[in-house]
C-alpha cells in the first residue's frame, strides 16, 4: 500500500495522459497546453521555452492580435437606434423618399429615411430612423394615412438602417454643390439611350452637364444620376416623376451622390 502511494504521488497530473483530449490542443513542436495552461494564459503569462515548458514571464503589453470590442456595448447601441426606426409598408411606388420623410417630420427630426423594394413593385416598404424613441413611437398613428394612391401601414421596426457606404457620398464642398443640381432617375427602360435621357431633360428641364446611367442585362430596369447646369433645373426635373420615358414611367428624387464622371461633351452651335 506504501509502495503504490509513492508511486502516485511521483505521477505528474498536468501530463497530457490524465487530461481529457478535448481540453487540450496541440502547441508548437508537438507539445500540449491544457486547461491549467490557458488559466495561466488568461492572468498574462505565457511560455518561454519553444517545447513548451513549464518556465514563464509575465507579459505587461497588450495581448497580441485585434483588440477585441465590447460586444454588449455594440449590441446596446444597436438596440438604441432600432427603438428610434419605424417600419412602413405599402408604399406607392410613385412616393419619393423626400416626400415619405416630410409626412413624419411633424413627429420629431428624422435622421434618415430609406425606401426599399423593387423599384417596378406597385407597393414598397421603409425605414425611417428618429433623434429618439419619442418620435418614433408618436410616428405609429399615421398608420392607415394616405400617401399616394394608398393607405401606408406604421410599424415599430425591428431592424436599423443600414448605413449608406461613405465613399458615395459627397467629400468636399463642391461635390455637394453639385448635389443640388443633380438628380436619382430610376425605372428607366432598358432601349432608353443615355442620349434619349439627356434629350428628354434638356427639352424640359434644362442643359444637362454630366450624365451617368447604370445597369446591367440582370435586371428589368436601369438608373441614372444626371446633372444640371443649373439648379433650377434639377427643380424642375423633380416634377417629371411618372412622366413615360420609353415604355415606363420614370421616377426622379434629389441626388445624395454626385455624378462622378466625363462631362457630356455639349452640342456645337
Amino acid at each position: 500500500m506504501r509502495e503504490l502511494n509513492e508511486l502516485l504521488t511521483k505521477l505528474n497530473p498536468m501530463a497530457k495522459e490524465f487530461v481529457p483530449p478535448s481540453l487540450t490542443k496541440q502547441g508548437r513542436n508537438g507539445g500540449f497546453f491544457t486547461v491549467a495552461d490557458s488559466f495561466l494564459g488568461a492572468a498574462g503569462y505565457f511560455p518561454v521555452n519553444e517545447d513548451g515548458g513549464f518556465r514563464w514571464k509575465k507579459s505587461f503589453g497588450p495581448p497580441q492580435g485585434k483588440l477585441r470590442i465590447n460586444p454588449r456595448t455594440s449590441i446596446a447601441q444597436r438596440e438604441d437606434v432600432i427603438r428610434r426606426t419605424v417600419y412602413v409598408s405599402d408604399i406607392d411606388q410613385q412616393v419619393t423618399e423626400e416626400q415619405l420623410a416630410g409626412l413624419f417630420i411633424g413627429f420629431g427630426h428624422v435622421v434618415d429615411c430609406r425606401i426599399c423594394g423593387d423599384p417596378n413593385s406597385v407597393l414598397r416598404f421603409a425605414f425611417i430612423e428618429f433623434t429618439d424613441e419619442v418620435g418614433a413611437r408618436a410616428a405609429l398613428n399615421l398608420s392607415g394615412t394616405i400617401l399616394g394612391f394608398y393607405h401606408v401601414k406604421v410599424m415599430p421596426s425591428k431592424t436599423a438602417i443600414a448605413p449608406v457606404n461613405p465613399t458615395f457620398l459627397p467629400r468636399t464642398e463642391d461635390e455637394r454643390e453639385k448635389c443640388t443640381r443633380t438628380i436619382y432617375c430610376t425605372n428607366i427602360d432598358k432601349k432608353v439611350t443615355q442620349t434619349d435621357i439627356k434629350l428628354f431633360f434638356e427639352a424640359v428641364c434644362g442643359e444637362v452637364l454630366r450624365l451617368r446611367l447604370l445597369g446591367d442585362y440582370h435586371h428589368p430596369t436601369r438608373i441614372g444620376f444626371v446633372e444640371f447646369v443649373m439648379v433650377e433645373s434639377a427643380i424642375t426635373a423633380l416634377n417629371c416623376s411618372g412622366v413615360l420615358l420609353g415604355s415606363l414611367p420614370i421616377r426622379v428624387s434629389p441626388s445624395k451622390k454626385p455624378v462622378r464622371s466625363r462631362a457630356v461633351p455639349r452640342q456645337q452651335q
